[in-house]
């Protein structure tokens, strides 16, 4: 039942996040392509699955994150048949002073955004999926990394 929920969360915050997108159409597809992702058609995905749980990628944030002035970008897709009881997947991408985009973070769960902070400016990340205790990711300078679990803003443990 979690499961059902959570995919069912992920599709309307895709539906009404869509429309607030505020990524010009080449830097849509560029942060897409950065991430793994191809296009099928108006689809972006990169998950093999067809099934019926299958949610395709889809913009869910962008905001300069990091305080440089340029993008980043939250990008998510679900589906059981590849993400497993989670069912969701998430990578942050970043635009660069190049034009470029770069993969700073992916993985299995629902990214959620912290205040917190990490270094170069960079929000402390918390993944959430299935259960009560979760990691936060804190940015060390050159990667996400976890430092804590957390349930609710407060610490836990497995």
């Amino acid at each position: 039942m979690k499961l059902i929920i959570t995919i069912l969360s992920l599709a309307i915050s895709q539906a009404s996040l869509a429309g607030t997108n505020s990524l010009p159409a080449a830097d849509e597809a560029a942060a897409f392509k950065a991430a793994g992702f191809k296009q099928h058609g108006k689809q972006w995905k990169s998950c093999k699955d067809s099934g019926a749980s299958y949610v395709p990628g889809a913009i869910e944030k962008v905001q300069d994150m990091n305080g440089d002035g340029l993008p980043e970008a939250i990008i998510s897709e679900g589906g059981t048949g590849c993400y497993g009881d989670t069912g969701v997947a998430y990578t942050l991408v970043s635009k660069q002073a190049d034009g470029g985009w770069k993969v700073i973070t992916h993985g299995i769960g629902i990214l959620t955004v912290l205040s917190s902070k990490g270094k170069d400016g960079w929000p402390d990340i918390e993944i959430g999926g299935p259960g009560f205790c979760f990691p936060i990711e804190r940015w060390n300078g050159s990667a996400y990394k976890q430092y804590q679990l957390q349930y609710d803003g407060k610490p836990c443990k497995r």
